[in-house]
């Protein structure tokens, strides 16, 4: 569906005003969302489609998956958790996982950023070499 600039200025507008303190404010999305299905302005379908994909890149981006190859310590967690808020600020929501195909190092996604430092994907970037 093609969603006009209008309704994309409007989700933009709105997805602004939901957000508090910097960080994107859910009962204020709800509020926004409600307002909007009962007004029905014209193109109300593009602009909340356009809210709803703005609110899920809002989410990615603060959104951080770990995985190393081993069992992290609460001091390494820690020291990871640090450098992630400092690099993309508070509100980072943090999940760690295990994956042994790693097999050393580990592997950090945020958002559309990935730094992989396993030793995987250093043989996986070295076989591509040759």
């Amino acid at each position: 569906m093609k969603i006009s600039k209008q309704s994309r200025r409007d989700a933009k507008q709105l997805f602004r005003s939901c957000i508090k303190n910097g960080l994107l404010d859910e009962s204020r999305v709800r509020q926004a969302i409600h307002a909007v299905i009962a007004k029905k302005p014209r193109g109300y379908v593009g602009i909340l489609s356009q809210l709803q994909r703005l609110v899920k890149l809002d989410l990615d981006r603060r959104t951080a998956k770990v995985e190393s190859a081993t069992v992290l310590t609460p001091e390494q967690k820690t020291a990871v958790d640090v450098d992630l808020n400092r690099k993309y600020g508070s509100g980072l929501n943090i999940t760690y996982s295990q994956n042994p195909a790693l097999i050393g190092g580990l592997r950090i996604q945020v958002g559309s950023d990935v730094y992989d430092g396993s030793v995987q994907g250093r043989l996986e970037n070295l076989r591509e070499a040759f």
